[in-house]
């Protein structure tokens, strides 16, 4: 029988393009978290500025994330940008522990606004952490119905998603969980951006939050920046 899982979802301050400073916030959070993986939200590592540079996997501004997953045991999902193999960028979340980092998953679900710039994943993927399969989404793919049915075809004990929204849509965030747990009969995690962001994002709904496979929410964070829960996966 597998152990439960420890799952958090982190809001943390960010600081606009600048890796280095968000990095440093991201291991606090890590070890703050007390759990084995700990969600960030969409473009958590530069903020959502849809012109910041790509990031690559073996860029030495990770370094604190990794160094803090190798002290805590963690695997952190970091949202940034990445380096397309047709040389447009994709909207990505990493998958950090304390060995280094992976492109865990390309965003497949495009803004027309980021469609100008970052090309399409090409296809859903599921994370292994402890006998525990998590579908991994980014933002508007929570919202597309055949995301989370795709993802789910694969196997999934959870929905995991670092997402951004208006602090007016708050309540579409909460409402998508909420579907996709009853429908998919899955624990849903979202780490939602929190503050102010690029492309019009003044202030961002914040509420991570993390669902039962009923739909129940377990645990929420507040609107503000810096916040984070968790929650035990049985």
């Amino acid at each position: 029988m597998r152990a439960p899982l420890v799952i958090a979802v982190a809001q943390p301050e960010c600081v606009p393009y600048d890796v280095t400073a968000n990095a440093v916030t991201h291991a606090a959070a890590i070890r703050a978290a007390g759990a084995r993986v700990v969600v960030f939200p969409e473009l958590s590592l530069t903020g959502y500025h849809l012109d910041a540079a790509a990031i690559g996997t073996d860029d030495a501004r990770l370094a604190p994330v990794v160094e803090a997953c190798a002290e805590t045991g963690s695997i952190a999902l970091a949202g940034a940008p990445v380096q397309g193999e047709a040389g447009r960028p994709h909207i990505s979340t990493l998958a950090v522990d304390g060995t280094g980092v992976v492109v865990a998953y390309r965003k497949l679900w495009l803004s027309t606004t980021e469609a100008g710039r970052f090309a399409p994943g090409d296809k859903p993927a599921v994370l292994e952490v402890d006998g525990w399969r998590l579908g991994l989404a980014i933002c508007k793919d929570t919202g597309v119905a055949q995301h989370a049915a795709a993802t789910a075809a694969l196997g999934m004990d959870a929905y995991v998603g670092g997402v951004l929204e208006h602090r007016e849509d708050t309540a579409v965030q909460d409402e998508r969980a909420r579907r996709i747990a009853t429908e998919h009969g899955v624990w849903v995690a979202v780490a939602s951006f929190a503050g102010s962001s690029g492309e019009g994002f003044a202030a961002a709904a914040g509420r991570s939050g993390i669902w039962s496979a009923g739909g129940t929410v377990i645990a929420q964070a507040g609107p503000g920046p810096g916040d984070l829960v968790r929650a035990t996966l049985t």
